[in-house]
């Protein structure tokens, strides 16, 4: 019996290695994320009882989409990645910069869940935690379930001041409930192959140095649109 359980310990350990040590993407790998992303909002934006509401994206200083995988025995893991945008004090909203996401948890875990999480930045210093750092959602800012656009009743001065809003497709989140997501960490090897450029992370959110390419012009437009 010990034996097993070490085995099974073991495996678990190597499979978090695994997701953690995956190596550079290739550029189709890497727009196939972006698109990803895109189809992840368009999904939650198309369906009512998802839809975030037009009055919390007004507010919006960035936007986080992610898309994990969580898979557990004995130890849970979540791997992913997702794209940030942020909205520039032109009012215009940057380029999506890929980041890498995920959370360790310790446990008796079975079986294997997709995670689609939108979350909603409303101040600016917020998503600048990853320029040095892994961003823990709900440790390093508070987080909470947003308002989707049918409880958008449910809007009081604590919900309006905090600074991270999540939406997700998982149920049994009501809106205001503090939330903990994991963790985001910048990807600037993938995001050199997407743009082909040495710009790291702070220059492609923040300056206008690189051009969207023609891949991501519809995610940035349909923010713009949905968040202007």
């Amino acid at each position: 019996m010990k034996k097993s359980f070490l085995l099974l310990t073991v495996l678990a350990f190597c499979t978090v290695f695994r997701l953690s040590a995956a190596g550079t993407l290739t550029r189709p790998e890497a727009i196939a994320r972006v698109e990803s992303c895109e189809a992840i909002l368009q999904e939650f934006m198309a369906d009512p009882a998802t839809a975030i509401p037009a009055s919390v994206l007004q507010k919006a200083r960035a936007l986080i989409i992610v898309n994990q995988f969580k898979a557990g025995f004995f130890l849970g893991v979540k791997d992913g990645y997702g794209a940030v945008m942020v909205k520039k004090p032109n009012g215009r909203w940057s380029l999506p910069v890929l980041v890498t996401a995920g959370e360790l948890s310790l446990g008796l875990q079975f079986g294997g869940d997709a995670i689609e999480t939108v979350m909603v930045v409303t101040d600016d210093n917020t998503p600048r935690i990853m320029f040095n750092q892994r961003f823990n959602v709900g440790v390093d800012a508070k987080a909470v379930a947003g308002p989707h656009v049918a409880e958008a009743e449910r809007f009081n001065k604590d919900l309006l001041d905090t600074p991270v809003w999540v939406y997700t497709k998982k149920r049994g989140l009501f809106a205001g409930a503090t939330v903990k997501t994991g963790w985001l960490q910048r990807d600037d090897k993938s995001n050199f192959t997407l743009y082909n450029t040495n710009y790291t992370m702070p220059e492609l959110l923040y300056s206008d140095w690189v051009q969207p390419i023609p891949e991501v012009a519809f995610l940035v437009n349909y923010v713009q649109k949905i968040a202007p």
